[in-house]
């Protein structure tokens, strides 16, 4: 994938109609399959930063694509992430992922190491997100995150959710008689 997007224009050579066609395709799949997509810039990333934010995102279930603004805008075209024309000017790559937090979660994580990954926005769904938005969404558990503490919480035994519930109103139950027996 990353090989196709870089030969977009390396060096001064350009693809062929039908390249550009397949990278529309291919990319517009992407932001078919995302449920979260994050606009950076990387102006300066030197190929082992490129290579470590690239295997970050792959541990995570995320990808992250340097993009062709023109391209992107038309695979974009016609999608739910189409409201994002705006973001595509300059160096532009884009980080997705099926799960809504993630993608922001990774790219947000490695700008706070590297000044070089610059944060425009992003999408979430049908709705475009501020360079704020994107670092308030990295701070929310992910999908595997909930699905965990859920699980945790189902297998809880039910003595110990009552227990919990009970907790309160007993605890005000002995502040209120030891009160009135002073």
């Amino acid at each position: 994938m990353f090989s196709l997007y870089s030969e977009l224009k390396c060096g001064g050579t350009s693809v062929n109609r039908n390249q550009k066609t397949d990278l529309v395709k291919t990319l517009r799949g992407t932001f078919e399959d995302a449920a979260s997509v994050v606009v950076v810039h990387c102006i300066g990333l030197t190929v082992a930063e490129s290579t470590d934010l690239r295997n970050k995102m792959r541990n995570d279930n995320c990808n992250f694509k340097v993009t062709k603004n023109k391209i992107t805008r038309q695979a974009s075209k016609d999608t739910k992430y189409q409201h994002m024309d705006e973001m595509y000017r300059g160096p532009t790559a884009i980080g997705s992922s099926k799960d809504p937090v993630m993608a922001a979660k990774v790219v947000v994580n490695f700008a706070n190491e590297n000044e070089k990954l610059v944060i425009i926005g992003g999408g979430l769904e049908d709705k475009s997100l501020s360079k704020d938005d994107v670092i308030a969404l990295a701070k929310l558990p992910s999908l595997n995150d909930l699905r965990g503490k859920l699980v945790g919480l189902l297998k809880a035994p039910a003595s110990k959710i009552a227990r919990l519930t009970k907790e309160p109103a007993s605890k005000v139950l002995r502040t209120i008689s030891q009160k009135s027996q002073q």
